[in-house]
């Protein structure tokens, strides 16, 4: 075993596959498939070794994103009127994840995370912003890094 930027792994692991996480949930925006997909890559690409491949990689991940949900998380009193003081935005992806040389390591689970944002912020300004939704999924793709490789 190696340890690389955190990580714990085996030497025989050579390569990644990462197929496209599909949006599958209702409220997500269009770009967020690509985005995540990209970003899921990228971040392999820039702490590890591995070799990304279209399919069969030593290791492989598939999934999809299962809920994108943006709700009130806390609520304030503004002349006597109650309103949302921030709002949360909660995104679920659903990670397949299989190593090759080593099925013990393999797992399937959701990861979730959320970010909350002023009040006066609603969805569409969440989604229109290349950098908010950017930070909830970042820390999604840094938690499936690390349950993958760096054995957390």
């Amino acid at each position: 075993m190696y340890s690389f930027n955190g990580t714990n792994i085996d030497p025989a692991v050579r390569t990644v596959s990462i197929s496209t996480i599909q949006n599958n949930a209702p409220m997500g925006p269009a770009f967020l498939t690509q985005r995540f997909t990209e970003d899921l890559k990228d971040y392999f690409q820039r702490n590890t070794n591995l070799k990304l491949v279209p399919r069969d990689g030593d290791l492989q991940f598939d999934g999809n994103i299962i809920a994108y949900d943006f709700a009130p998380a806390a609520i304030q009193q503004v002349g006597g009127v109650s309103q949302a003081g921030s709002n949360r935005l909660t995104i679920q992806v659903k990670i397949r994840f299989t190593n090759s040389k080593d099925d013990k390591q393999s797992f399937e689970q959701v990861f979730q995370n959320f970010d909350d944002f002023s009040g006066d912020r609603n969805i569409a300004t969440i989604n229109n912003d290349p950098n908010a939704v950017r930070r909830t999924t970042d820390k999604i793709i840094t938690d499936i890094f690390n349950k993958s490789v760096a054995n957390w």
